[in-house]
């Protein structure tokens, strides 16, 4: 407990003078409590206006892209004769490439509706309520659970020959685990130390849509083959 300030009283003396009484107080002396840096902000204007300049970044960037390219058009549809490779827009064409692997019920309706299901999910998830990294409080049942998680995932994509998406996830869980004990290790480790599991995820994710994308885009000819970009076969 601080000392309480202390009050002296001075009375006058002079007998024709008005009576009053002068106080003296000391400072406070107390100690100041360190305001510490609050843990959350308000959307606005914290949030979006960054949004807002991104946008505007972006609008401008399409922009001076389209005055200075043309866009890749072909030539008008032919309702007779269909396109060898028959192509969906790219946004569909990760889809597309899962055809390639899947039956078309498991393509077009199973795993895209897991993934929004696991994506609406995950930021409800009690993973999110700390956001600490994954090897925070890891010990060995994180280990084993992400393990297991790794070749279940992995045997599944490998039975349908879909090395698009089993070879990134060996090297995601590669990676996950080389961020284990990465708090005394080089900068690289370091950084992956800090990584949370719902961004492991989403990078996982990210990785694969945007594979199977390119894939699609460039490597993909007559019947779905596979062909170089180069051959003129696209």
């Amino acid at each position: 407990m601080s000392p309480s300030p202390e009050l002296h009283v001075v009375e006058s003396t002079d007998p024709l003078a008005v009576p009053r009484r002068v106080a003296l107080v000391r400072p406070d002396t107390r100690p100041t409590v360190r305001r510490g840096d609050e843990r959350y902000v308000m959307t606005f204007p914290h949030l979006i206006v960054r949004e807002v300049i991104l946008f505007q970044a972006v609008v401008i960037a399409l922009s001076l892209a389209a005055i200075v390219f043309d866009a890749p058009l072909e030539g008008i549809a032919n309702p007779i004769e269909t396109p060898n490779p028959a192509k969906a827009p790219w946004y569909f064409l990760g889809l597309q490439e899962l055809l390639h692997y899947f039956p078309p019920i498991v393509a077009g309706v199973l795993l895209p509706g897991l993934v929004v299901l696991l994506l609406a999910v995950i930021p409800y998830a009690r993973i999110n309520l700390t956001a600490g990294p994954l090897w925070a409080s890891g010990g060995k049942r994180t280990a084993l659970a992400l393990a297991a998680v790794t070749a279940a995932l992995f045997a599944l994509f490998a039975v349908f020959g879909c090395w698009p998406i089993a070879v990134p996830t060996l090297l995601t869980a590669a990676a996950m685990f080389a961020a284990r004990g990465g708090a005394r290790g080089g900068r690289l480790r370091r950084a992956l130390a800090q990584v949370t599991l719902p961004e492991w995820i989403m990078t996982w994710f990210v990785v694969i849509a945007t594979l199977l994308t390119v894939i699609g885009t460039f490597f993909r000819g007559p019947g779905w083959a596979f062909v170089w970009p180069w051959s003129g076969a696209i």
